[in-house]
């Protein structure tokens, strides 16, 4: 594997799309990479809540070790509450 070689950016889907079809990734290095989750659904409705400081504080600590936004984080929490 050639450590050197990065991946290109794309400005589409498309081209991202052509790239891999076409590309030998084996010549990139992988291991760097994030994995990353979309949200499709549109965001059309606010909640107001009051939370302990010290709840808020876990949240947002937690979060970011997660490495995402504290409101993604309670969104998520949410919906997997629903699920079970």
């Amino acid at each position: 594997m050639n450590d050197d070689k990065s991946l290109p950016l794309f400005s589409s889907d498309d081209e991202a799309v052509a790239f891999v079809a076409s590309a030998d990734l084996t010549r990139y290095d992988l291991l760097t990479l994030t994995p990353t989750q979309f949200e499709f659904s549109s965001k059309d409705a606010r909640v107001n809540m009051r939370l302990p400081a010290e709840l808020l504080d876990a949240v947002k600590a937690t979060a970011a070790r997660k490495g995402m936004p504290y409101q993604r984080f309670i969104r998520q929490a949410l919906e997997h509450a629903l699920q079970g």
